[in-house]
């Protein structure tokens, strides 16, 4: 008895690591998303994986890029929070998004862990028929 009760909570105690893990990769990406609708391009480009920010080097190259390439991510109307999981690659958290036009999108975000806690380090664009119902 005394085995199971250890297991038990054993698992209890990693689920709720997993579940605060999953609040804190959300609230990186919730981060850099106000940001972005604030034009505050240095605070956006900080939720950043190292590897991203050596890429651009600049918060403003990092902003023009995100303006032109992901305009859903410069100004979302209304995020949804989908999918988070670990696999080999890493961790991955999918968000669809809606943009002004009303136009759902479908993203999966890379995150990587850091020193200063968890940066982004990579995103999809994914294909909607992924996701129909």
């Amino acid at each position: 008895m005394r085995y199971l009760t250890s297991i038990v909570i054993f698992l209890l105690f990693s689920l709720s690591a997993i579940a605060g893990e999953k609040e804190e990769v959300q609230a990186t990406i919730n981060g850099q998303f106000q940001a972005f609708l604030e034009d505050d391009v240095r605070r956006a480009f900080s939720f950043a994986s190292p590897s991203i920010r050596s890429i651009f080097k600049t918060p403003e190259n990092f902003g023009d890029m995100v303006q032109r390439g992901y305009p859903m991510v410069w100004r979302p109307a209304r995020v949804t929070f989908l999918e988070h999981k670990e696999n080999a690659q890493g961790r991955t958290q999918d968000v669809q998004i809606f943009d002004s036009a009303g136009k759902a999108h479908y993203l999966r975000y890379f995150v990587t862990e850091t020193q200063n806690g968890w940066k982004i380090s990579g995103v999809q664009l994914l294909d909607a028929a992924e996701f129909s119902v």
